[in-house]
């Protein structure tokens, strides 16, 4: 068997990503499909570490532009996070994947405080690592929060799970003549500012060599057709 192009990934998902089609914040059934993507993965022999952002419960910056302060506002969205990890994590113990929550705000009544060598030990038995609340500091998105614990975690690339196939130079869903690339400098997404993460996030990726993988989560089996060299992606390098 060849050893996978990416053995340690981290996986980012928004939260949306967790709604499905209804208006439940977090839907059993859609859970447990991307539980079961991201175990499917762990089976083809990857480590994975998750971030699930949290805007289908709190999106921080939104509330900020409605009146809400804005530190409080990102600190409420932080919980969100929580919130999704916890569900997330949930599923996955559910059909048999054994995963440690790890919060940068510490909540020991319901997950670990965020511990690099603990989390790397969690890894190396073959656990998933969901990392929640971003970075724990408020005026970070939780883009910034998976570029960090990326690097931190010495990931071999940083996957973004989306609605769309990959990086478009326009919003495909807007204009049907985007075009998608391939593969994409850091360099060229900062200057024509394509939208796949924020530019801190973007920015630390670049200065630590860690390729974004941008795909669809919301095809079922892409993560792993993705994974294997076969799905459509597009790939943000230095090169």
């Amino acid at each position: 068997m060849t050893s996978p192009a990416y053995k340690r990934i981290l996986l980012k998902l928004s939260g949306e990503v967790l709604m499905g089609e209804g208006k439940l914040a977090i839907d059993p059934a859609v859970t447990a499909r991307v539980a079961g993507e991201i175990k499917d993965a762990r089976d083809a022999g990857h480590e994975l570490c998750v971030v699930v952002g949290g805007g289908n419960i709190f999106r921080g910056l939104s509330a900020a532009a409605k009146g809400f302060e804005r530190a409080t506002a990102d600190y409420m969205g932080m919980l969100a996070t929580v919130m999704n990890a916890l569900a997330v994590q949930n599923a996955l113990e559910q059909i048999g994947v054994e995963t440690r929550v790890q919060s940068a705000i510490p909540m020991a009544a319901v997950c670990e405080p965020f511990i690099r060598r603990r989390a790397e030990r969690h890894l190396e038995k073959g656990r998933v690592v969901i990392f929640a609340a971003g970075v724990g500091s408020p005026f970070f998105t939780t883009d910034s929060g998976a570029a960090l614990r990326a690097a931190e975690m010495k990931c071999d690339a940083l996957f973004k799970g989306t609605s769309v196939d990959g990086v478009y130079d326009a919003d495909p869903k807007r204009n049907p003549d985007a075009k998608r690339y391939d593969t994409v400098t850091y360099d060229t997404v900062l200057a024509d500012n394509l939208k796949v993460m924020d530019a801190s996030a973007i920015a630390l990726c670049r200065d630590n060599n860690i390729p974004i993988v941008v795909f669809n989560i919301r095809e079922p089996g892409n993560l792993a057709s993705v994974l294997r060299g076969e799905g459509v992606s597009t790939v943000v390098t230095n090169a």
